[in-house]
């Protein structure tokens, strides 16, 4: 049971580290009965990424501490053995992702009691996230010879780094598919006028759109994107233009350390000097702010400040040192 507590929780770190640059941002709310708060009460895209980041978490955590010994009755998988070819040999203790999923599935999946078409969504992108974990395995070797000339070689199948796996489900998030409940045949099907038309295995599935989470909402969960650190130089996720929801930012000004004047010494370090810089900050505006611009009782904010930020002037400095 720990190991579903440890894989539960890298799978919310990984969700904020994925969400990082989107207007959700996989914020967590406290004394909340879900860790999500009422984000999770919808049937919407944003559950669904949840919901396979979490199941593919536990699979992860459980399997690595198969590998590790720590689970009685799991052992290495014993499927990859013998020579695959001159100088390559299967060995070592090739992640038992398969025992990973089985568990995950028995105690993830359980949750899941009701038939209903929010039940059928959240066991679709469970098993979306068990899958994410199985497809995105890596081979690993060690070398044997005179010197480690690498004359013979014995590997090991070994599961990817888990940011590739949240990688690959916040893809499977952008092309989320919206989908309801046939009638006749109490399955999920892709909503009328959706294409494509067919839901795929690792295609995320949702019920209902989604807010735009730019603005808090205690109906939805959202918590607006007031505050948020934002980038004015490109388009895209992490934008301002996106991310302020066109309310414009404020532009502040920090001091912060940084690495410099590296030098090697031999053998075998690096020694670097601590140096400090005046950087700036954009940060979005609230919607009160944007209103008073608006009405003409703030500063004056013209289009192409809404893109470039208001002129600079001295900020407030956060977290310096003197």
């Amino acid at each position: 049971m720990v190991n579903i507590g440890k894989g539960a929780k890298l799978g919310v770190e990984e969700c904020q580290q994925q969400m990082n640059d989107q207007r959700w941002n996989c914020s967590t709310v406290a004394r909340d009965v879900s860790v999500f708060g009422k984000v999770m009460r919808k049937a919407s895209r944003e559950s669904a990424f949840v919901y396979a980041i979490t199941s593919a978490g536990v699979v992860y955590e459980v399997t690595r501490a198969c590998s590790r010994g720590e689970l009685r009755h799991c052992a290495c998988d014993t499927n990859q053995t013998g020579t695959l070819r001159k100088g390559f040999e299967w060995g070592g203790c090739s992640d038992n992702i398969a025992y990973g999923m089985r568990f995950a599935e028995l105690f993830v999946d359980s949750g899941e009691q009701e038939r209903d078409a929010r039940a059928k969504m959240n066991l679709h992108n469970n098993f979306v996230g068990r899958r994410a974990v199985k497809g995105h395995t890596i081979i690993r070797c060690k070398c044997h010879g005179v010197s480690a000339s690498c004359k013979y070689k014995t590997c090991w199948k070994a599961m990817a780094p888990f940011g590739v796996v949240g990688s690959y489900l916040r893809d499977r998030y952008h092309h989320g598919v919206l989908v309801t409940v046939d009638q006749s045949s109490n399955e999920l099907v892709v909503a009328e006028g959706r294409y494509p038309s067919n839901i795929l295995r690792d295609d995320l599935v949702f019920l209902e759109e989604s807010p735009d989470y730019c603005v808090p909402n205690s109906n939805t969960g959202s918590l607006g994107t007031t505050g948020r650190v934002c980038n004015k130089t490109t388009p895209g996720h992490g934008s301002c233009g996106i991310l302020c929801c066109g309310r414009g930012f404020n532009t502040i000004q920090i001091e912060e350390e940084y690495e410099c004047a590296c030098k090697f010494h031999w053998c075998c370090y690096v020694k670097c000097n601590t140096c400090r810089r005046i950087v700036d900050k954009h940060l979005c505006k609230s919607p009160k702010e944007d209103v008073s611009a608006s009405n003409g009782s703030g500063p004056q904010i013209t289009d192409s400040d809404r893109q470039t930020g208001l002129p600079k002037k001295p900020g407030k400095c956060f977290s310096c040192t003197s």
